[in-house]
């Protein structure tokens, strides 16, 4: 069962971190958002996986509501932001697709060598599980910083924290409560990240960051 165990984990936490890549790849907004919901999906398996092989049945909720809300709602509810922002079109990075796949291969090497000697006194499982979130979480950040869009910026933002959710699964599953409230801080933050969206496309015409920077010291 350990070899299973293993292999089905490490199948999983691999596949998240390749569909980080792929959102790195995208360069379509809808194509964007539909990576982002599989993102969600994998990682519902993978925190499902890890409840049946930890004997923790709460991993259950959490698996639930990272299908149910990344998944499902956010994908569901970032579409229907972008078309009414009409900004269905080609997403604006900083710099070139190739670069920025280079630099997120680094990452994902910098994230093994550096957490595999950390967690030598764990066991395999949680070291690849760890390794494979530091990656997720480091890929999600260079999302972040690449992409020029606000909503593509929301999306490195919700692709980090589903490595921090499989980071906290790896290792040892994390308390009931500490689920609850993960889910419901990330629901108030993408209401709240919609809201200013729709704010500064009001005022600017634009959610295009760099496009920002000229408003910069503007009073209002």
């Amino acid at each position: 069962m350990h070899g299973l165990a293993f292999d089905v984990s490490h199948l999983l936490a691999g596949g998240l971190v390749l569909i980080s890549l792929m959102l790195l790849y995208q360069d379509r907004m809808y194509s964007l958002l539909n990576v982002f919901a599989l993102h969600a999906v994998v990682l519902a398996l993978a925190v499902a996986w890890q409840a049946h092989i930890q004997t923790a049945p709460h991993l259950y909720l959490t698996a639930a509501i990272a299908l149910l809300f990344k998944g499902a709602a956010i994908p569901i509810a970032l579409r229907r932001m972008v078309q009414r922002l009409g900004i269905d079109r080609t997403v604006e990075t900083v710099v070139g697709v190739g670069p920025t796949m280079l630099v997120g291969i680094g990452l994902v090497a910098l994230a093994i060598m550096v957490m595999l000697p950390i967690t030598g006194q764990a066991d395999v499982l949680t070291q690849e599980d760890l390794a494979f979130a530091l990656s997720v979480v480091l890929l999600g950040l260079l999302m972040m910083v690449t992409r020029r869009n606000a909503v593509s910026q929301v999306v490195g933002f919700m692709s980090l924290e589903n490595g921090l959710i499989l980071a906290a699964a790896g290792a040892k599953g994390m308390p009931l409560v500490v689920e609850i409230s993960v889910a419901f801080s990330v629901l108030i933050a993408f209401i709240v990240i919609g809201i200013f969206l729709f704010r500064i496309r009001e005022r600017f015409d634009t959610v295009d960051v760099q496009v920002l920077d000229g408003y910069r010291g503007e009073q209002p």
